[in-house]
């Protein structure tokens, strides 16, 4: 064999030498692992401890799969729990194919439907896949291992004053079961993250008044890092929010130079008033957090 291709092979070698060690060294480092994916005008956050993975939307294409790719080792194709905010395609459009690539055990997403074909598509593929659906409430906590994720929106009682039910089934292992007339975003899961002395906030695309609501409840709390709803749009984030939450990390995901012009400059203003650290995909690429339940170290490309 010529001397060029040995270099090659050995090259080769050493590069998937590296992979392996990456992939090792993050699955066995018993830290929290959030990574805000860069999925341009869209919502992807991969949750990874030690083997296990929780995603929190996929985006609005293929994107998610080079962060997958990247964050996930190469020999595990399972996803514990995958948590679908709300049915709109910058959040469910890369589902589909992580749902037809990777091993999803658990589906947890609001019932809310879209008559959207992609949406009927997602809908198809997890059927087919025989996924396991919950429809989760603000009583729903989800926990793998020291991982717990509370969900505090939306209510059993928001749900019922806000929609109405297409199907007579029971309605906690299905998607697309009722309907409305509300703004989708509203019926956004929200959900805190808790790892050790660590607590994030989940927000999806929620809104102020559905942000109401959810301090009324009674259920939020101090937190060390907030997604930013809604990628930072004016008709997002609320002073009374992050007054409620005390945050010091925030990310914001955005595209670059979208035609919203997302984040808002009054939703940096608010943050930058309360000094919170605002992390932007649109200038950064992905983001990863790492904390081991009390220090926290932040990450950007």
């Amino acid at each position: 064999m010529k001397l060029g291709v040995w270099k090659y092979i050995f090259t080769g070698l050493i590069l998937a030498a590296i992979a392996v060690g990456l992939g090792i060294s993050q699955s066995s480092d018993q830290k929290l692992h959030i990574i805000a994916c860069d999925v341009g005008q869209g919502d992807a956050t991969l949750i990874t401890f030690e083997s296990t993975q929780i995603l929190i939307d996929g985006g609005p294409d293929l994107k998610i799969l080079d962060c997958l790719g990247k964050y996930i080792p190469y020999w595990d194709r399972t996803i514990e729990a995958v948590i679908l905010t709300h049915p709109q395609l910058d959040h469910y459009g890369g589902l589909i194919e992580v749902v037809g690539r990777y091993e999803v055990e658990n589906l947890i997403a609001n019932s809310l439907d879209s008559d959207a074909d992609a949406y009927g598509q997602l809908k198809k593929e997890i059927m087919e896949k025989g996924i396991k659906v919950t429809n989760p409430n603000q009583d729903t906590l989800v926990r793998y291992g020291a991982l717990y994720l509370d969900i505090v929106h939306p209510s059993r009682e928001f749900i019922a004053q806000n929609s109405t039910f297409l199907e007579s089934t029971s309605s906690d292992r299905v998607l697309g079961s009722y309907t409305t007339r509300a703004d989708p975003n509203v019926f956004s899961i929200v959900a805190i993250l808790s790892f050790g002395d660590f607590d994030g906030l989940f927000t999806g695309d929620i809104t102020p008044e559905a942000i109401e609501e959810i301090i009324k409840s009674g259920q939020l709390k101090d937190v060390d890092f907030i997604k930013i709803p809604h990628h930072g749009s004016k008709n997002g984030l609320t002073s009374s929010l992050l007054e409620v939450t005390s945050p010091e990390i925030s990310v914001i995901s955005a595209g670059r130079n979208n035609r919203y012009g997302h984040p808002h400059q009054e939703t940096l203003g608010l943050l930058r008033e309360r000094n919170i650290q605002i992390l932007r995909t649109d200038e950064v690429g992905d983001i990863e957090i790492v904390t081991d339940g009390k220090e926290i170290i932040v990450r950007g490309n």
